[in-house]
């Protein structure tokens, strides 16, 4: 593994931008059909990039899927489909600004469960972050008011179990190479979406099958570019440059389908992004204090 934190940094930003435009044309798509067609096709793909990369990786398939613990790996994989599914929702009902604005609160739900699930230590100066990021979220949210939306509940859902997507990567990886568990993620998620999404098969008009195919490229390419990322820097200093999504996402969100950006949810982000800065740049700290 080479230590280019510059190019890192510019991969990261890269692939920040590709995720962006993956969930504008999400958001189209969804509000045109159901969102579990447009995952489960997305899958599909998906499945065959997961495959061909940890097949290169490890040598072969049986190689890829070789694991010790099954259960895990396959419910890492239900997680993340259903996170998918629930913020791609989120984005037809609640628009692409406020859904990430409410979904950039994940790391700091990683940092908040890493405790308890994974014993790991989390001092004052963390917990203190986590604090002031979910006063953000409140901040986006404004509970008690009137223009409080019972839908921002769907977002939060999707960083939640994202959070815990993560938490159980990094606990899978005690064990299976990072190949192996990719090759779970699209595999298992893909069999998990077939199942349901099949039942939803609708027709779909020509330009729309340019636009899945366009959603299935992205998918692939912004993965590739996340494992490149990470092969040439540290996941830790590259990290903090991932929130660019949303920054990306909101310059979507009002340029193509006419959202706006309400003062709160301004404020709220930035907070919420601060936070969660922050926790990353402790828990690298800590990572190379006690390595």
């Amino acid at each position: 593994m080479h230590n280019n934190p510059r190019l890192g940094m510019w991969l990261m930003c890269a692939t920040a931008f590709i995720f962006a435009v993956q969930d504008g044309i999400s958001r189209h798509l969804a509000g045109e059909y159901n969102v579990l067609l447009i995952v489960m096709i997305r899958y599909w793909f998906f499945a065959a990039f997961v495959i061909a990369v940890a097949t290169r990786k490890e040598g072969s398939v049986r190689a890829a899927a070789a694991t010790k613990q099954p259960l895990l790996q396959m419910l890492r994989g239900l997680l993340l489909a259903g996170e998918i599914c629930i913020m791609v929702a989120g984005f037809v009902v609640l628009g692409l600004v406020q859904s990430h604005a409410i979904f950039a609160c994940y790391p700091l739900l990683i940092a908040a469960f890493s405790g308890p699930i994974l014993g790991e230590s989390v001092g004052w100066r963390r917990w203190t972050a986590i604090g002031i990021g979910f006063v953000g979220v409140l901040v986006i949210l404004q509970p008690g008011f009137a223009v409080f939306s019972p839908y921002a509940v769907i977002p939060l859902t999707a960083a939640i179990l994202f959070a815990i997507y993560g938490l159980l990567t990094r606990f899978a990886a005690r064990q299976d190479s990072a190949a192996t568990s990719f090759f779970w993620t699209g595999v298992m998620g893909a069999i998990a979406m077939t199942f349901v999404g099949v039942w939803f098969w609708e027709p779909m008009a020509g330009p729309d099958w340019g636009w899945m195919g366009l959603l299935c490229v992205t998918g692939a390419t912004g993965h590739f570019l996340l494992i490149k990322t990470y092969e040439v820097a540290e996941a830790s200093a590259v990290q903090p440059f991932a929130y660019l999504q949303l920054v990306f996402a909101t310059i979507i969100g009002i340029a193509i389908f006419g959202e706006t950006l309400a003062i709160n949810v301004g404020i709220g982000a930035l907070i919420v992004v601060s936070a969660g800065i922050f926790t990353l740049l402790r828990t690298r700290a800590a990572t190379l204090r006690d390595g």
